[in-house]
């Protein structure tokens, strides 16, 4: 995988797109892997009983997918310096969530990437993220 560069980079510049598929297993192993066992993320019934149609996928996972949209685009010697990001939508089993994003900024050797992930039922996440690049 190629790395960018920071002179590769301009503002303004488009992020490839990134389908992320909501499996039921995505969300039960991601809760799991981040030692998240609200019962919201893995148990369907509790879920409903507590007012949701289904579970649904916890930060720490959306966390992890924003991380990996930001360096599938920028290679593997990005860093990243700050994640910002505000959940909207819940991410339910059998959708798909649709990542874009766009370089904001660039100054002092840092790049300020804003990003979206959106689900059938509008926008799940929100942000921004600060990442370095090699010179």
């Amino acid at each position: 995988m190629k790395s960018l560069t920071y002179a590769d980079v301009a503002e303004g510049d488009e992020l490839p797109a990134l389908d992320v598929p909501i499996t039921r297993t995505a969300i039960v192993a991601g809760a799991i892997a981040s030692r998240d066992y609200q019962d919201v993320h893995h148990d369907p019934e509790l879920a409903k009983e507590r007012g949701s149609k289904d579970v649904f996928m916890n930060i720490l996972t959306t966390n992890g997918y924003v991380g990996r949209f930001v360096t599938d685009w920028a290679g593997p010697n990005a860093v990243l310096k700050k994640v910002a990001i505000r959940l909207g939508a819940p991410n339910y089993p059998g959708d798909t969530m649709r990542m874009t994003g766009r370089v904001t900024r660039k100054t002092d050797g840092e790049v300020e990437v804003a990003l979206k992930g959106a689900n059938s039922l509008g926008d799940h996440v929100t942000g921004t993220v600060t990442l370095v690049l090699p010179s």
